[in-house]
């Protein structure tokens, strides 16, 4: 199990960041009435331009401490592939549901997965599983809560240019 637990982690920073990114997403622009088609084109760019340039900022960062060639080229690949996966769930989302719906959907969905792997990690750790879950999509909830109002006052200034 704690190998599993092990490699499981390994997924935790690009899981985290393509989860609280694409929730904040989908809730600001969804309460400014932008089309779908414009929300799913913003998860587009983190799915790809966001994820490549994290991706390549962590393979740079670990190259330049002291991981290995092949380690710091696995955290890459595991990174990208996991924000892609997470960004790739909430466009389906977005595509098959009412902005509304898709917006409560993904909520849910983000802060649960987010439970989950905060879960794993605090066992892991042997940190209070239930403290960790409870700090993580606290955080979580600011940055959401953040971007939407963010995003409600740059619509009801600039909404109408």
């Amino acid at each position: 199990m704690k190998e599993y637990l092990k490699k499981l982690t390994n997924y935790s920073y690009g899981g985290t960041s393509a989860i609280i990114t694409n929730i904040s997403l989908v809730i600001g622009l969804g309460s400014t009435n932008v089309p779908k088609s414009g929300i799913i084109g913003g998860l587009l760019v983190i799915a790809l331009a966001d994820n490549i340039s994290d991706s390549l900022g962590i393979h740079i960062y670990q190259e330049s401490g002291s991981c290995g060639t092949r380690e710091s080229f696995i955290s890459t690949v595991l990174n990208f592939t996991t924000r892609l996966l997470v960004s790739a769930s909430f466009i389906f989302i977005v595509l098959f549901f009412p902005i509304q719906e898709a917006q409560l959907i993904s909520l849910l969905w983000g802060l649960l997965v987010l439970g989950v792997m905060s879960y794993f990690i605090s066992k892991k750790s042997g940190l209070k599983t239930w403290l960790e879950i409870a700090k993580h999509i606290g955080v979580a909830l600011i940055v959401i809560a953040a971007s939407k109002y963010a995003a409600d006052f740059i619509h009801s200034r600039f909404g109408k240019v």
